[in-house]
């Protein structure tokens, strides 16, 4: 196989290297904050439908194909991987980094990283896990990445939809990235091969959620789509930060994949996400945000190149993290949704069986107004959370969560609590409605994680089958029942059977493979 020459490598450069040389190269340039800025061309997010995975003996029988899992030839891959190498050996250097994914040594992944350009290489820096000095002088890769945006695809000859991709050859071990910038590709690639070696050679769940942990080092996740609050529920000053968006749960712990952190930007403020905020600093790369006039000062309200604008920091970058990116088997987790319905209460608890219904759903809504087209709100449904990531069937994941809800924490009573949170609107439909106010969403999650909500009573919903608190301190008891929240009853009870089609409908294309028991746990319609 081809491989990019030694003499041109450029291998772990410090930040500083990395962000003086982007400078020098006309690709960056630093703001008032300190950040480095660039940005990432054509394509400012991922692209789906150009991911694809190598089938063959490996992947053939395993993975769940389809329009996530697209299946693209070995000989494709090998014209494109060819292609790569030798563009990459025209080149003056090439950057390269040693970097690992899972803070957890018995899991974890190490990966080498080839980019084009010096701050595609600073991200990998963030975002991946650091080895030492002294693991470095014996590091030997176990997967391997190729970034390099110049490299296109011809469809009529590699097989590809368009000239970028991205492709996944588990029997290579390797990833390459063409065509495209944009760096999340680079994170969510290696995200996708821990979604596939985790479950299938460890039996260790791989999520796509933040953690935290307690005082007393109780450890809470945070599952959610983009808009339900996940990282601003995640991120609590009075607990620490494991991570904010991927992690393992194994039979020893929970652990960050992660060195670092990849947040959204559109209308940050220092009194909205302090410790974001504070981490948007020297170091810190910033992805196709623009700037106020005097040229320097980031302006967050700026979307005129994406409103996908993101930064990436390491994660030491902010106050309050967890030593070691580790935790405690969790004791609460929780499903955030924001369901512009009005129809799930905001708080409710979950049997085994339903948690695994709700995890396979991913369910939330967008509103009228946040995309072209959506004039009401429309369901939305993404299998475990992250249906882009998984490359087997959403089902192995759902029994693997099962399994180790049933099996127990470890302090306490050895339960594990689910609760799916409802963090969109309450008395009607958006549009009719109001949203949960954040302090209420924060009261309960506090009740939950404290244990209160374990010591009252409950009632069940006559339609989804959920077990609704009827008290929960510092929150309204006339919020707890969204039907009360209804000044027409019947018009609630219509919306209600309408999104409960509609999560039935979603479910059909998984029960086949689900036992009767999860698919019972759905709601009545």
């Amino acid at each position: 196989m081809k491989s990019i020459n030694k003499s041109i490598q450029k291998s772990n450069l410090q930040p500083a290297a990395l962000i003086e040389q982007a400078i020098i190269k006309g690709q960056g340039e630093l703001s008032s904050s300190g950040a480095l800025v660039v940005k990432t061309g054509k394509f400012t997010g991922r692209s789906p439908k150009d991911r694809f995975i190598v089938e063959d003996d490996i992947t053939s029988s395993t993975v769940d194909w389809g329009n996530i899992n697209i299946p693209i030839a070995s000989e494709s891959y090998q014209m494109l991987y060819d292609k790569m190498v030798d563009y990459a050996n025209g080149l003056d250097e090439v950057f390269v980094r040693d970097a690992v994914a899972g803070a957890s040594s018995k899991y974890q992944l190490k990966i080498k990283v080839y980019t084009e350009h010096p701050w595609q290489s600073l991200f990998v820096y963030n975002m991946f896990l650091r080895p030492t000095l002294k693991e470095l002088e014996n590091f030997t890769e176990e997967w391997r990445v190729l970034a390099f945006p110049s490299v296109l695809a011809d469809p009529t000859v590699h097989g590809t939809r368009q000239e970028n991709f991205s492709i996944v050859n588990f029997t290579e071990k390797t990833i390459i990235i063409g065509g495209t910038a944009y760096t999340g590709e680079i994170k969510k690639g290696i995200f996708s091969v821990l979604n596939y070696l985790l479950p299938t050679e460890h039996n260790v769940l791989s999520m796509h959620c933040s953690a935290n942990t307690g005082e007393t080092g109780d450890t809470a996740l945070f599952f959610g789509l983009s808009g339900t609050g996940k990282t601003t529920l995640s991120n609590d000053p009075d607990r620490r930060l494991i991570g904010d968006d991927e992690h393992g749960w194994s039979k020893e712990n929970v652990f960050n994949f992660e060195g670092g952190c990849y947040a959204k930007t559109i209308d940050l403020s220092r009194s909205k996400e302090p410790q974001i905020y504070g981490a948007i600093k020297f170091g810190a790369l910033l992805e196709n945000v623009g700037f106020k006039e005097d040229g320097c000062t980031v302006d967050y309200s700026d979307v005129s190149i994406t409103q996908n604008t993101r930064v990436s920091y390491p994660i030491y970058h902010i106050e309050n993290i967890m030593y070691k990116s580790r935790g405690d088997l969790p004791e609460n987790i929780f499903f955030l949704t924001c369901d512009a319905f009005g129809v799930l209460p905001p708080v409710s608890k979950l049997t085994t069986e339903q948690a695994m219904y709700h995890f396979i759903s991913g369910y939330t809504a967008k509103i009228a107004g946040t995309e072209e087209g959506v004039v009401e709100p429309e369901a939305t449904f993404s299998a475990c959370f992250g249906a882009p990531f998984l490359p087997l069937h959403p089902t192995r994941y759902a029994e693997l969560l099962g399994h180790k809800i049933e099996k127990g924490s470890y302090s306490g009573d050895g339960k594990i609590n689910v609760w799916l949170i409802n963090t969109g609107w309450t008395g009607g439909a958006y549009g009719t409605g109001s949203r949960i106010e954040l302090p209420f969403t924060r009261s309960m999650i506090k009740a939950a994680l404290t244990g209160a909500l374990n010591k009252v009573d409950y009632i069940e919903h006559p339609i989804f089958k959920l077990a609704m608190p009827t008290s929960c301190p510092d929150v309204p008891n006339a919020i707890l029942n969204p039907r009360d929240t209804w000044r027409n009853e019947a018009e609630y009870d219509v919306m209600a059977n309408k999104l409960a089609g509609l999560f039935n409908d979603n479910f059909e294309k998984y029960a086949k493979n689900a036992t009767p028991e999860i698919s019972n746990a759905g709601p009545v319609s």
